[in-house]
């Protein structure tokens, strides 16, 4: 599985961003998905993830409320909604695919396939 992530750029704060995940081969719909960021010097952190069909969504508590993950099984894409921008949301954002069965949702160890990342920078 590849992993091709876009929509990061350059944003002020309180402003919005889309970023989506395209994956390449016929069993995304099969997988959790998962998105992730790392910001310089700091361990790579959960952002949000979706299950499989869509029906589930999990959120770091820092993102609840302003950003809203979803995907398009038909269109193979993972999307990130993020609004209400902050300084400290800047980071590398990372998509993350096939979460191990039974193993968390929260954690960057339980997802499988990577993609390369797109930079979000907010600023103030």
């Amino acid at each position: 599985v590849q992993l091709q992530a876009s929509g990061g750029g350059l944003v002020q704060a309180g402003g919005s961003l889309r970023l989506s995940c395209a994956a390449s081969g016929d069993t995304f719909s099969s997988y959790d998905m998962g998105w992730f960021r790392q910001a310089p010097g700091k361990e790579r952190e959960f952002v949000a993830a979706v299950s499989w069909s869509g029906s589930s969504t999990f959120y770091a508590d820092s993102m609840k409320g302003r950003f809203t993950i979803s995907r398009e099984n038909a269109k193979n894409t993972v999307y990130l909604q993020m609004n209400s921008l902050k300084p400290e949301d800047t980071a590398v954002y990372y998509c993350a695919a096939y979460r191990m069965m039974s193993s968390s949702w929260y954690e960057r160890k339980s997802y499988r396939y990577w993609g390369q990342g797109t930079q979000v920078t907010v600023s103030s």
